[in-house]
């Protein structure tokens, strides 16, 4: 049994989950003005230098602290109320392309993100694929967030959250594919036989290029529900991410 593990931001989505969000939290009186401003900032940073450990740390910490008190029913309600029209349109085509290539083979499709799984896990359904793996707060006995982080779905664990699945699934990660934009997901494209580099940031397009993994450039966001879901994109997608694929085994075969 084979899967395909696609990251969410600037993977699947143009830009942060959260950060789209932000406006939405900020009209329900959930998030302060300088707070969102910041975030859209940080959000720029990462888009232009990419995203190392030390600062997804930072910015974990500062949403844990952020998001301490929040109930996490009126948070769900909020992403219900607002995810088909402020992240759904983020969706790039290519991705959605790729998305149908695999389903259609028979592949299982599994988002994994450091997200919060309060959004991770509605806009899988929205995708209408197998699943998702994401970040989860701790929550007291009253169903606030406490402002502790139960599980950082980030870095090395994305990948070990994938090696358990897999022996929970059955599935061969050797026959499997991942796909990711950032130097902190080397970790998840490592334990499949499949990686691609997706939009990558600099260290991780010097990675690929390194390693002969194949780059992919997602460009095109659009609705999933009022894309046009013809023959044509998926059929390109197959030949690009197969010729991908060939060419990086015939770089390997030539190296000395």
């Amino acid at each position: 049994m084979r899967a395909a593990f696609f990251d969410l931001d600037k993977t699947v989505i143009a830009k942060s989950s959260l950060v789209a969000l932000g406006p939405a939290f900020h009209a329900r009186g959930l998030l302060q003005r300088r707070t969102l401003v910041w975030a859209v900032f940080r959000q720029l940073l990462f888009m232009r230098f990419g995203a190392d450990e030390k600062r997804l740390t930072k910015y974990r910490e500062a949403v844990l602290k952020v998001t301490k008190g929040w109930d996490r029913d009126e948070v769900r309600a909020l992403v219900d109320e607002t995810i088909n029209h402020v992240i759904e349109p983020l969706i790039y085509d290519e991705a959605l392309d790729l998305i149908d290539q695999h389903r259609i083979a028979g592949d299982e499709v599994w988002l994994v993100s450091m997200a919060p799984e309060e959004i991770v896990a509605p806009f899988a359904v929205i995708l209408g694929i197998t699943g998702a793996i994401a970040s989860r707060a701790t929550v007291d006995e009253n169903g606030k967030f406490t402002g502790e982080m139960e599980f950082f779905a980030q870095g090395e664990n994305k990948a070990h959250a994938i090696v358990e699945l897999a022996k929970s699934r059955d599935l061969d990660l050797s026959e499997c594919y991942a796909y990711s934009d950032s130097e902190t997901d080397v970790g998840m494209l490592e334990v499949v036989g499949h990686p691609f580099a997706v939009n990558p940031d600099r260290t991780l397009a010097r990675i690929a290029a390194e390693r002969n993994w194949p780059v992919l450039s997602f460009t095109h966001p659009v609705r999933a529900h009022d894309r046009s879901r013809t023959r044509t994109p998926f059929l390109l997608s197959a030949i690009i991410i197969g010729f991908a694929a060939l060419a990086g085994q015939a770089r390997l075969r030539r190296r000395p």
